[in-house]
């Protein structure tokens, strides 16, 4: 899912491209940028990817401290509401994308159309498969908004604050666990991918009680806790915004050989990883995206 994440967020990005257009401004030929970001997201004309960096990390601190006080006031509602109008919005910017591409009319309202219901069924309804299906593409959408704003050297400082928190999150404060479970628990949503299973224990009691049931005998309903595979959604939208930056500064071969170093350091995460314990996932990233850039600037 995460690989596959990552493929859509490169073409998102890459849909996304500002055009740049000449047109006669009395009687002179002016290039104008154009950026089809739809919902007026576009990024700001005069743009200083420094100051768009302290920009991005203070709204990522004050947006915590919102977090943190909304969990601490219970303010259920109100964070659903939140959680269902921004997965609305990234839904629909990456279905636009698709619907441009296919030349369909009105491919912004179209994309809302569709974005809306499957936010309501994600937040309200709650099922595992429709999750992590619309995981696949908030990510995208959330990527693309911030990938104009940065440059390789602002991206790469930005993943090793990122990784320093992470770490700090995880290991230390635990407060990365405390917020998954408050999302799973108390808001009955989360934020990244998770896959439910069975432990060799709970997967032998199944397998019994379906051989009784196959018998015509009785069995005692029996409600069992069941361990949860969890990737957070932050270890998958940096690796997408950092692709996209490498695709926008160098091309398309670079930004996957981005995309495959995080892929692999993922993977080894994974496997290394013992089952029940959280990690911090960025670091690893990250270290698989450097590796990446590095690369793909050999190439």
């Amino acid at each position: 899912m995460f690989l596959i994440t990552q493929i859509i967020g490169l073409a998102v990005v890459n849909s996304y491209i500002p055009n740049i257009e000449q047109i006669e401004i009395n009687g002179e030929l002016v290039n104008i940028t154009k950026n089809p970001l739809p919902y007026n997201l576009d990024p700001p004309k005069e743009l200083d990817k420094s100051s768009s960096l302290i920009s991005i990390v203070i709204a990522f601190v004050i947006a915590l401290v919102f977090i943190i006080l909304l969990t601490k006031l219970k303010a259920i509602f109100f964070i659903r509401f939140w959680f269902f109008f921004v997965v609305s919005l990234v839904i629909g910017i990456t279905l636009n994308s698709l619907f441009s591409y296919l030349s369909l009319p009105y491919p912004s309202i179209l994309a809302l159309v569709i974005g809306v219901p499957l936010a309501i069924w994600k937040v309200f309804k709650r099922n595992v498969i429709v999750h992590n299906l619309t995981e696949l593409i908030i990510y995208p959408g959330i990527a693309v908004v911030f990938v104009p704003l940065l440059n390789i050297w602002t991206v790469i400082i930005l993943l090793i604050l990122i990784s320093i928190y992470d770490i700090w999150a995880v290991w230390h404060s635990g407060f990365m666990q405390k917020m998954a479970n408050f999302q799973i628990k108390e808001l009955g949503i989360f934020g990244g991918f998770f896959v439910p299973y069975l432990n060799k224990k709970q997967r032998a009691l199944v397998k019994e009680a379906k051989m009784k049931l196959k018998q015509g005998k009785k069995i005692k309903e029996t409600k069992m806790k069941i361990n949860l595979a969890i990737l957070g959604g932050g270890d998958v939208v940096f690796p997408i915004i950092t692709a996209g930056v490498i695709l926008r500064s160098i091309g398309l071969l670079p930004a996957f050989v981005v995309v495959i170093g995080a892929t692999l350091s993922l993977l080894l995460l994974f496997f290394y990883s013992q089952k029940g314990k959280f990690y911090p996932a960025m670091p690893f990233i990250t270290a698989g995206l450097l590796l990446g850039i590095v690369v793909a600037y050999l190439i």
